[in-house]
């Protein structure tokens, strides 16, 4: 198995748990914040997704799915483009609603399709290349997108176990 597979399966994995979350659940559950104050299952999974988004986009070279294919027009959320979560005010994170799963998971699978595309290429390699000077020490590709996968995977858990408390399971 090259690297390239690797992270495409853990990718998958998060694709996984993504659809599990969030499937047949009501607009009012998947918006739910349990008592007033924790991250709704929308939420985690807008945020995981924009995330990945963001990050894969960065190093890939390219404009973000939020914007180049009008998530962030169909989602109509009270927030500037650019945002994607970190740092999000209670009343920020109360304003990422959804209508019903088909939009997060819609959102979420054009993300992974680019996300695929990008992976599916890279060779050992091309892991090694330094992304982001900005830390100690620098920051490089593989770094970046288990850093990623590692992420998203814990909201994707989150938003997993809510689905539980929610269903009453």
């Amino acid at each position: 198995m090259t690297s390239a597979q690797v992270l495409v399966d853990a990718f998958g994995r998060i694709r996984e748990v993504v659809h599990e979350a969030v499937a047949g659940l009501s607009a009012e559950r998947l918006n739910h914040r349990l008592d007033g104050r924790a991250n709704s299952v929308a939420w985690l999974v807008w945020h995981l997704t924009r995330v990945q988004d963001d990050h894969v986009a960065e190093v890939a070279g390219r404009e973000q799915v939020w914007t180049s294919a009008g998530w962030y027009d169909r989602f109509a959320l009270p927030l500037p483009p650019e945002s994607h979560g970190y740092g999000h005010t209670s009343a920020e994170v109360d304003s990422v609603r959804v209508a019903g799963p088909a939009l997060l998971t819609g959102y979420y699978d054009a993300v992974h399709d680019e996300t695929l595309r990008f992976v599916a290429g890279l060779s050992d390699a091309d892991l090694d290349r330094v992304v982001d000077e900005s830390w100690e020490p620098p920051v490089t590709l593989g770094v970046r997108l288990v850093s990623v996968i590692a992420d998203d995977l814990q909201h994707a858990g989150q938003a997993a176990l809510l689905r539980g408390l929610l269903l009453g399971g």
